[in-house]
């Protein structure tokens, strides 16, 4: 880690709620002092494809009246990024924004690389769905990025293979257990779905929904809860479901599991907003065939869902420009021309509500082309996504989470026993780094 214990623990309480105003007792903004005045040229790294050509309506309109330039500088996503980020800003280098994932926050602001920009953007906090908003606050006053795709998640299942096996889609968990083991007795060589353990979002998206808060803090101290009631009951509801082979085990995104979807032996699939995307490539054959609804509950009559995915647009603390730095983002994010070129050149779910059901979302996608709510519909649930709550060391939590349930799932073994493997993981890894762990 590039700083001491002394100032990570610093930079840590701001994230800790301590407000805008810890930046100054840190030391570690001095932004407030930079010039911000005139032209700005400022550098904006981000991974989303198309970027440049978005960035090009802020150049050639707002951005130019404002004498405000942005440059693009194509980056890889996830890890990667946040490595590359925590170098540069080590150096003192680090461009005036960063696209950067929502889980990825935290180890940011911890190491003072991100500046708190709530009072250029709070103006827009309205325009997005608080459960959204919440995850660029980390609890705090502060505000550290604004919110620019969402992953809200959902229920995808073949319509055809539903009706034909005579299933109903599924209202509650309890429901959709009993489903999985109604297509068993009808069809013993096909799927509902499988319990992959090669993505964590995925995993992490079930235990937000149920109501699991991962990183909380305790004074200055971080408490992890990744054992908590309600992910164990998530680990334990599938964990059940695969021992008794009522889903497969298999890992996404390989090719035994696109010949899956492809064939028709998998029928449904837990995943997010993007889903369209994946099928396209994974499923060619099955266009039109499938439905979304919404995510099963875990009560009747709730509606919560999950996030899977995500990313903001932040302003670094290394950015001379943090006023026109934080104007830009503010247009990205919530400009309908930007997000509108946002999806149709980079393909990403807005954040913003508005944008849900205008522009290029008042069609749905063209592998659901037969259900014309698609978008509305998604809308709908993007407004009941539960919170996030993110920490310092995520990047360490999910590898754990792909070996420990990784091996369960293969093995077919106790999740519980892999979900204390990912707890004591994080928590070590917390201490190691000079953190202050809460019991």
């Amino acid at each position: 880690m590039p700083f001491t214990k002394h100032r990570r623990f610093c930079a840590t309480s701001l994230a800790l709620a301590l407000g805008a105003a810890a930046l100054t007792a840190c030391g570690s903004s001095d932004d407030e002092s930079k010039g911000d005045s005139g032209p700005a040229s400022l550098t904006y790294w981000a991974w989303t494809p198309g970027m440049d050509k978005v960035v090009d309506l802020w150049n050639k309109g707002p951005g130019k009246k404002e004498q405000i330039d942005v440059t693009v500088k194509k980056q890889a996503s996830g890890d990667t990024l946040v490595t590359k980020i925590l170098t540069a800003h080590k150096a003192k280098k680090a461009p005036d924004l960063v696209q950067a994932e929502y889980q990825a926050l935290p180890t940011l602001v911890s190491n003072d690389a991100l500046a708190d920009i709530s009072g250029e953007v709070g103006v827009v906090k309205g325009e997005f769905p608080e459960g959204v908003w919440q995850q660029t606050t980390l609890g705090s006053d502060a505000v550290y990025a604004v919110p620019q795709d969402s992953g809200p998640m959902m229920f995808y299942y073949r319509a055809d293979l539903f009706k034909k096996y005579d299933l109903k889609v599924p209202a509650t968990w309890d429901e959709f257990a009993e489903t999985a083991r109604a297509l068993k007795k009808k069809a013993p060589d096909k799927d509902l779905t499988t319990f992959s353990a090669n993505d964590s979002g995925l995993f992490a998206g079930l235990a937000q929904q149920a109501g699991a808060k991962w990183w909380t803090t305790k004074g200055e101290k971080w408490k992890v809860g990744i054992d908590d009631g309600a992910t164990r009951k998530v680990a334990d509801f599938w964990g059940g479901l695969v021992k008794e082979g009522a889903v497969d085990n298999q890992p996404m995104y390989t090719p035994a599991w696109n010949k899956a979807l492809n064939t028709g032996k998998q029928i449904a699939w837990v995943s997010a907003v993007w889903a369209p995307g994946t099928l396209t490539t994974a499923a060619p054959d099955t266009k039109g065939k499938w439905a979304m609804a919404p995510l099963p509950q875990w009560s009747k009559g709730e509606h919560t869902t999950g996030s899977w995915g995500g990313s903001s647009t932040a302003v670094t603390t290394d950015s001379g420009h943090k006023e026109a730095a934080a104007k830009f983002a503010a247009w990205l994010n919530t400009d309908p021309k930007a997000l509108d070129a946002l999806a149709k050149e980079g393909g990403i779910y807005p954040a913003a509500t508005a944008a849900q059901t205008s522009g290029a979302f008042t069609e749905p996608p063209a592998f659901f082309a037969g259900q014309q709510d698609f978008y509305p519909q998604a809308a709908k649930i993007a407004k009941t996504a539960a919170p996030g709550a993110w920490g310092p060391n995520v990047n360490v939590a999910y590898t754990s989470f792909k070996d420990a349930f990784g091996s369960a799932a293969k093995n077919r073994s106790d999740f519980g026993g892999a979900l204390n493997t990912m707890q004591d993981t994080t928590v070590a890894d917390l201490k190691k780094q000079g953190f202050g762990v809460a019991p």
